[in-house]
């Protein structure tokens, strides 16, 4: 058998059982004893999440890539009622990264009308205001259009003073490109005498990323849907030492259930940070 319909009968075999284990009221239980149990544990603070496998999806289902995208786009939605659930304070989406602009314009179109109105609705979710949750966008959003850019900096400007909850949307996004801009940053604070050369640390670099505004910008976990095992470049300094895990699940399809394994996976690590 080949790998392609090896991991296809694999993902098929996985869906019948969900489905038998749903219909028989066992996979419900089941959450519901998974939340019980990783509520029973300290919860990381700051869970990534690289939102991937949307178009992938969509051809396994035989669907078109924009269904592929819409999908996804409700699956996030979901995500943040089960962030809200769970209790998690800082959370970072991986939306859309600086190589994903260079797709076809058709693509980036859908996605485009996708966030506007998924951040449409997040502006007037009750939700955000009751757990004062600040949003943000962290990449370079010039590079988006125009209506984009306004949505974002209202949801930005409605919630600028929230420090409960933390959501960062990462759009537009290069871990790179945020690295060479704070040390363009660093070096306009030495030439105008703001710093010394020697006075540079870790602290410095830090203030001068995306993520500055965050109590703990370092992630505890890190998640990936779709089975790439890399980060293509997402948070490179503020993931030193986070945990990363790798799920064999594509976006569109992730659930609750993957979530609270996440975690679960996660409390039951020792963290030592290099020492």
């Amino acid at each position: 058998m080949s790998m392609g319909l090896s991991e296809d009968f694999d993902r098929g075999g996985k869906a019948v059982v969900d489905t038998l284990l749903q219909a028989s009221g066992v996979y419900s239980y089941y959450q519901r004893r998974l939340e019980a149990e990783i509520l029973s544990h300290p919860l990381p603070n700051h869970v990534a999440i690289i939102l991937d496998g949307n178009r992938r999806w969509a051809r396994y289902h035989f669907l078109d890539t924009e269904m592929g995208h819409a999908y996804g786009a409700d699956r996030a939605e979901d995500l943040l009622n089960w962030i809200h659930d769970i209790g998690i304070k800082i959370t970072t989406l991986y939306i859309l990264s600086n190589e994903n602009l260079e797709r076809k314009d058709e693509e980036l179109d859908n996605i485009y009308r996708l966030l506007e109105v998924k951040l449409e609705k997040l502006y007037s979710d009750p939700r955000v205001h009751r757990r004062r949750m600040k949003i943000k966008a962290i990449g370079d959003r010039r590079k988006l259009p125009i209506k984009l850019q306004e949505i974002l900096t209202k949801l930005e400007e409605a919630t600028a003073e929230y420090d409960t909850m933390f959501l960062n949307i990462a759009v537009a996004y290069g871990g790179q490109k945020e690295l060479v801009d704070a040390v363009k940053r660093i070096a306009g604070m030495t030439k105008r005498g703001e710093i010394e050369v020697d006075d540079i640390d870790e602290k410095t670099i830090e203030s001068c990323l995306y993520t500055s505004h965050l109590p703990q910008a370092a992630p505890d976990l890190i998640l990936r849907t779709s089975g790439e095992k890399r980060l293509s470049g997402f948070l490179i300094w503020q993931s030193a030492y986070s945990e990363l895990m790798f799920m064999d699940v594509f976006w569109p399809e992730f659930r609750k259930i993957d979530l609270m394994r996440a975690i679960r996976t996660y409390q039951r690590r020792v963290r030592r940070y290099g020492r």
